[in-house]
């Protein structure tokens, strides 16, 4: 039996058509209901302690379902917030190093992109964002990887590789076949919901 893949929600709440909390709130309860696995909070303009309450409300919002609550790089408010996770920047902390001072089941993500030593950035993680695959508008100027990039990353680490940048509904089984379990997005689950 094939294993469903990973389905990873990136927010971004000025990519919304309403860019306010209640929307984020309202984007994560329909992933949740839909079984997006993980929802990494990548709202970088936001200062502490309005992230710190974003996260707080959004594991509230999840409560209850399989659904990960992650944060983008900030640690102390994923850890003070209780998210599930913390998904570090390719020049961010050592995976392995972050592992030392979080709880056990404490999730680790990690960006990976095309020039990273893949095997050595993904140590102490338990899965790695690569990208961009595709080319893609919340990335503009950066070339596209491809798909036979994302092969080589998927065969050089153990840990669970997702694939990011460019991915719609139409590209997925391209990834998975390339050897991603999963995909992140933005623009994939920005489109408003039939209301």
């Amino acid at each position: 039996m094939a294993l469903k893949p990973i389905a990873c929600l990136i927010t971004d709440r000025r990519r919304l058509p309403e860019p306010t909390v209640p929307a984020i709130v309202r984007q994560v309860r329909r992933a949740a209901a839909a079984g997006v696995q993980l929802v990494q909070i990548r709202e970088r303009d936001l200062e502490g302690r309005p992230l710190f309450a974003l996260v707080r409300l959004l594991v509230e919002t999840v409560s209850g379902t399989a659904t990960r609550i992650v944060v983008n790089d900030r640690l102390d408010v994923a850890l003070a917030a209780g998210a599930h996770g913390v998904h570090l920047r390719s020049s961010s902390f050592a995976a392995s190093r972050t592992r030392e001072v979080v709880p056990a089941g404490f999730l680790i993500g990690r960006s990976v992109h095309f020039s990273d030593d893949v095997s050595a950035v993904s140590r102490g993680a338990d899965f790695v964002l690569f990208g961009n695959v595709y080319e893609t508008s919340s990335k503009s100027g950066l070339a596209a990887a491809g798909l036979s990039r994302l092969a080589e990353v998927a065969r050089a680490t153990s840990v669970p590789v997702l694939a990011v940048g460019g991915v719609s509904l139409e590209r997925i089984p391209e990834v998975l076949e390339a050897g991603a379990v999963g995909f992140g997005a933005i623009s994939m689950f920005s489109e408003p919901a039939g209301q």
